[in-house]
């Protein structure tokens, strides 16, 4: 059996126990609340047990259990695998071989459907004196306890007796609550100014009777209350039939999605994440805010280990380009605002966060920290990439560690709108004691960024000062999982935006994974 522990490895669940196999497939499946800006934490312990009987006395039972292996995961790391599938090696076992566990994620359905419909009416009753009705339907939903709920009106057509409604959307869960066989009811009004509409009459349906679409299954007849008796026959009046045009199906698609068929992973890539790290004072001396401390992390490099952690669990081969601004370079001193940390523009990829922190350090010894600082070339360099995906593939985060202060103001906020229309997300942490209005600005929650009269077509720009995140001494993160929560909340929200701007879908997610059989199986 297999035991899962969460966040701090508290016990949160175990499977079943199968018999007499080394391959088992579990059928036990955990739910969790998955938050995408959020490190959460797994632990698998592996365990088989034994039940000695007689061992003792012939009467008593003994049961032993046997440690076979231990996994350690983050949630992010299931989900952002190929189809959401993580293959890892058992280990805890000193010496030994402990096998592979192999833990599949998917998403919970919870009835995403939306259908788009459209009605007609035919001959409906006249209920005004002088003209003609001025009709209108009501539906509602029928609850467990035979109550109705209102869920949609349409519009209001005048002065006809066959009107054609527009077509209007709603989620399926609101007009049956998921259960498709389900009475649905339709009330036909005459609106009246006054408030007191004339009632025409009603018809019942279900989603499964309107999932037929346009056909002789769906016209209704449109039945008034009034009976003059027990016959069908002796209605007083007839209200008209109405008629389904059209019925259209929309599932409503979600973050996991796009990761599961792998829509943003092209070449092993999830994100191509982008740290730019703004240089400023001597990092020798404990007043920089580079100051390498042999007891701990500088401000700069404790944002970017809470955020990139985070962040590299959806990169397959954890390979980051990592880019610098503000500093004269070796030999000649000239200045760049857009420089490979590890000294190498053709290939600027680090080995994950640690790889990024360790050229980053090195660079503190190379280059000589310089201002001013100019956002826009670095905008412009990451914008130029994303400019060449235009089919959804990748997404590109930028994420930009500063003290605050911006040099070019005006440029940076038009690379910023040029940006908005791109696969792509801003992500702004501030260091230091400075004011960020400037980056309150650039952030754009308040009010749209614009440039010469041109706005952003979607906010890209998430800003967060890292003092809120520090105690009073500034050495000493208070709550690293905040800081990377606050950072990275928007992301999926952003990211959808474009998709559905766009109209990319999600690709199919991978054939579900089939466990091999055991040699000795026969398959029947």
């Amino acid at each position: 059996s297999i035991i899962l522990y969460s966040d701090g490895f508290l016990f949160y669940g175990r499977t079943e126990v199968i018999d007499n196999t080394l391959n088992p497939d579990f059928v036990r499946k955990f739910i969790l609340d998955y938050f995408f800006e959020e490190r959460q934490n797994l632990r698998f312990d592996l365990s088989a047990t034994f039940c000695l009987t007689g061992f003792l006395a012939p009467s008593v039972s003994l049961s032993l259990k046997d440690f076979l292996g231990q996994a350690s995961c983050t949630l992010g790391e299931i989900v952002g695998s190929m189809g959401s599938r993580l293959e890892k090696p058992l280990g805890g076992i000193p010496g030994k071989k402990c096998g592979t566990i192999i833990v599949k994620a998917e998403e919970l359905s919870n009835c995403r459907e939306s259908v788009m419909m459209q009605f007609c009416g035919n001959k409906l009753d006249k209920k005004d004196f002088f003209g003609k009705s001025d009709p209108f339907l009501v539906f509602y939903r029928s609850n467990e306890d035979g109550t109705f709920t209102i869920c949609h009106k349409t519009e209001v057509v005048k002065n006809t007796l066959s009107p054609v409604w527009q077509a209007f959307k709603i989620p399926v869960r609101a007009l049956c609550n998921g259960d498709y066989d389900r009475t649905i009811k339709i009330e036909v009004y005459d609106w009246d100014r006054d408030g007191s509409h004339d009632f025409i009459g009603e018809f019942s349906t279900s989603y499964r009777e309107l999932s037929r679409g346009q056909s002789q299954f769906n016209v209704y007849e449109v039945r008034p209350h009034i009976y003059l008796g027990s016959s069908h026959n002796s209605l007083l009046s007839r209200g008209g039939g109405v008629t389904l045009l059209s019925f259209l199906v929309d599932i409503e698609v979600t973050f996991l999605d796009y990761i599961k068929g792998g829509l943003f992973c092209v070449d092993l890539y999830l994100l191509l994440l982008f740290f730019l790290l703004r240089f400023l004072g001597n990092p020798a001396q404990p007043t920089s805010l580079h100051y390498m401390s042999p007891y701990q992390l500088n401000a700069y490099a404790m944002a970017l280990k809470a955020v990139g952690e985070i962040i590299q669990d959806y990169d397959s081969d954890k390979m980051f380009p990592a880019l610098g601004f503000g500093a004269k370079l070796p030999p000649d001193g000239r200045v760049s605002h857009e420089f490979a940390l590890n000294g190498n523009p053709q290939n600027p990829y680090c080995n994950g966060i640690d790889g990024v922190m360790e050229v980053y350090y090195q660079s503190l010894k190379s280059v000589q920290l310089y201002g001013p600082t100019n956002f826009s070339p670095v905008i412009n360099h990451v914008a130029r990439y994303a400019a060449s995906v235009k089919d959804g593939s990748q997404y590109f985060v930028l994420l930009i560690i500063t003290d605050g202060v911006i040099s070019d103001m005006a440029q940076a906020k038009e690379s910023i709108v040029n940006a908005s229309c791109l696969p792509m997300s801003i992500i702004i942490v501030g260091v230091g004691p400075a004011e960020f209005d400037a980056m309150i600005e650039l952030d754009g929650d308040d009010v749209r960024i614009s440039s010469r009269g041109r706005y952003a077509e979607r906010d890209i720009v998430q800003f967060v000062p890292f003092r809120d995140y520090i105690d009073r001494t500034g050495n000493h993160i208070l709550s690293m999982a905040r800081l990377a929560k606050d950072v990275l909340a928007e992301i999926p929200d952003q990211f959808l935006s474009y998709m559905r701007t766009r109209g990319i879908k999600p690709s199919p997610a991978p054939p579900p994974y089939t466990p091999p059989g055991h040699p000795l199986q026969t398959q029947i």
